[in-house]
């Protein structure tokens, strides 16, 4: 398992929520956030934040697929995952356990979008509220629909390029 990929440039198309995500030999297509590519990033937009994001680690559904091949940390989502989208609240973009008692997204989701989900570090160092939480890369719709800010990709072409992803991977988003 190779960690070749230090960098992932994700661009619009112009036929939104089309992207692509281009890497050393390869041309991906994305989905999109609803709200386009946007530098303001706002909670709720439905934007993909531009900028240049590390990848922190990798969630997986151990019920559907098996851990991603990656030099990335890898971890077994359970179903009481969740992830805090309050920014009010002072976990705000971190993994919270659910049941919580402020607004967060379940990761176990009955849909397969987030059977392998990529951690994108995105307003996390500090997180400021209100900036934007779960900026995910994760599987595609299978109709191409928008994502809520995230990037979306089929569930092969996620699989592969992990296997060239670690630590020092990078993923640039630009408008």
């Amino acid at each position: 398992m190779a960690s070749e990929f230090l960098q992932l440039h994700v661009r619009g198309t112009g036929n939104a929520p089309r992207g692509i995500l281009e890497c050393p030999g390869r041309r991906l297509r994305c989905t999109l956030g609803r709200g386009g590519v946007r530098a303001d990033k706002q909670e709720g937009d439905g934007a993909t934040p531009a900028g240049s994001w590390p990848l922190r680690r990798v969630l997986y559904r151990p019920d559907r697929v098996p851990p991603p091949e990656t030099a990335l940390p890898v971890e077994q989502l359970t179903e009481s995952d969740g992830w805090c989208d309050d920014p009010r609240d002072a976990a705000y973009n971190k993994p919270v356990r659910l049941p919580y008692p402020a607004s967060a997204e379940e990761m176990w989701r009955p849909d397969r979008l987030y059977d392998i989900v990529v951690v994108i570090g995105h307003n996390d160092d500090p997180a400021i509220p209100g900036l934007g939480s779960a900026i995910f890369m994760h599987l595609a719709d299978p109709d191409g629909k928008a994502t809520a800010g995230c990037i979306g990709l089929a569930l092969s072409d996620l699989t592969d390029l992990l296997r060239h992803c670690g630590p020092g991977t990078r993923l640039i988003v630009e408008p």
